[in-house]
């Protein structure tokens, strides 16, 4: 004997639920975990690989389909593929509170990371490690914003860091090449950008090693090539000047 199942009734398991209000109405589609944050930054392309099935709900988990009039109303189309579309772009994710702790718990960790790798201690110019910050994060009640970027927010974090502890983004080191005729005034116009200078040569042009704030790296770049016409150069030696092993308290 076979078990009657409404046609406007579908069931789901395992779903992720973006929803949106439109003309009075509620509308859901059901999407596959982890898909959705994929499709919005644009490194998932396939709508299939998105959507568990194009239909639009009204209710998910209760498995009841949106009537066609009341899409037509809201979304002044019955085309569901550009309907699942615009929900996907501007609908609200559904998650759970077990899900959303846990997402924050693991953005916490990214941008304690993230802070790890751009500093140091000023005085030692050693790493920190990621637990050391995390706790630093922790002591000044760090509270992670679920609509801003990890990295926007390690910059944040840098800043706030500062106020209880000893930490500074680790100076990029540059080798900047100086055509000759320029090098004496270009030095000077450099010079406030530059935080170290290692060593100065100069033979037809004027090579200097030197230590710049990360945030002065466009800057500088920008200011030589039109100085110079193209002539000059910097060349990054590395990324980060930091002495070997990790800071400890």
């Amino acid at each position: 004997m076979s078990i009657f199942t409404p046609t406007n009734q579908i069931r789901l398991t395992n779903v992720a639920v973006v929803r949106i209000k439109k003309g009075g109405k509620r509308f859901e589609i059901a999407c596959y975990k982890n898909k959705v944050v994929s499709w919005r930054s644009g490194a998932e392309k396939d709508l299939d690989e998105v959507l568990q099935t194009n239909s639009v709900f009204v209710n998910v988990s209760k498995g009841q389909v949106a009537k066609k009039d009341d899409l037509c109303k809201a979304f002044g189309t019955d085309d569901l593929t550009e309907i699942c579309k615009q929900i996907l772009a501007k609908g609200d994710l559904q998650v759970s509170d077990k899900e959303r702790q846990s997402q924050l718990e693991t953005t916490f960790r990214d941008i304690a990371t993230i802070v790890a790798e751009k500093c140091v201690n000023p005085d030692t110019k050693r790493p920190y490690t990621v637990s050391l910050i995390e706790r630093g994060m922790k002591d000044i009640h760090y509270s992670v914003k679920a609509n801003q970027s990890s990295k926007q927010q390690a910059l944040e974090v840098i800043r706030l860091l500062k106020e209880t502890m000893q930490i500074q983004r680790a100076h990029m080191k540059l080798r900047l090449l100086l055509p000759g005729k320029e090098a004496k005034r270009l030095k000077e116009k450099v010079k406030p950008l530059l935080q170290v200078v290692e060593s100065e040569d100069f033979e037809e042009n004027l090579e200097i090693v030197c230590l710049v704030d990360p945030g002065c790296y466009r800057e500088l770049g920008e200011m030589i090539r039109c100085e110079t016409k193209g002539k000059g150069s910097v060349e990054v030696i590395s990324l980060k000047d930091v002495e070997e092993g990790d800071e400890k308290f």
